[in-house]
């Protein structure tokens, strides 16, 4: 099942790259449903995040309700997202619920009249290009409990993972210019 939403992204990633209007704000709403049925999360369980044009943050991309609220520095030393960048390497975290971290987007609503749950754990994976990581590609399940989130995620999720920011690397691309 989940190889035929990664080629059905694969698609969408394609068709995006090479659409005439390199200005086109990427709409990141068909590849985070993708991404999110690929591991049965819900889709604000998916984020997606790029370089800052300076290089020295990350910002959302996808959900919309954290493209307004902040950055990512690279130097936070807590931040996943960023160690992501900086080691190069994807990462499961079973237990993220028990590790330090800056809690500040899991307290956005995630609508208008609904506070989201915590993270419970999270897979994360660089989106690389030429040997550099232009961006990062989160998968989370979110609960009041780690119970309550689901299962952990495998070693085989968090290939697929890596083979979706792949995938989307030209996207990323675009969304660097904007």
């Amino acid at each position: 099942m989940a190889n035929d939403h990664i080629a059905e992204l694969k698609k969408w990633a394609n068709e995006l790259a090479h659409r005439k209007d390199e200005y086109e704000t990427v709409e990141w709403i068909r590849a985070v449903e993708l991404i999110s049925k690929s591991f049965g999360v819900k889709t604000h369980e998916v984020a997606v995040l790029g370089l800052t044009k300076d290089e020295r943050s990350l910002r959302f991309l996808a959900p919309d309700t954290l493209r307004a609220v902040g950055q990512i520095p690279l130097s936070s030393a807590s931040a996943l997202a960023s160690r992501t960048v900086r080691e190069m390497r994807p990462e499961i975290v079973n237990h993220f619920h028990a590790v330090p971290h800056a809690t500040v987007f899991e307290g956005v609503p995630i609508a208008v009249d609904e506070r989201g749950d915590p993270i419970q754990k999270i897979m994360s994976s660089p989106v690389v290009i030429n040997d550099k990581a232009i961006g990062v590609i989160q998968v989370s399940r979110k609960g009041k409990t780690a119970a309550e989130a689901g299962p952990d995620f495998t070693p085989p999720q968090l290939r697929t993972l890596k083979l979706i920011s792949d995938v989307l690397v030209p996207c990323l691309v675009l969304s660097a210019k904007k």
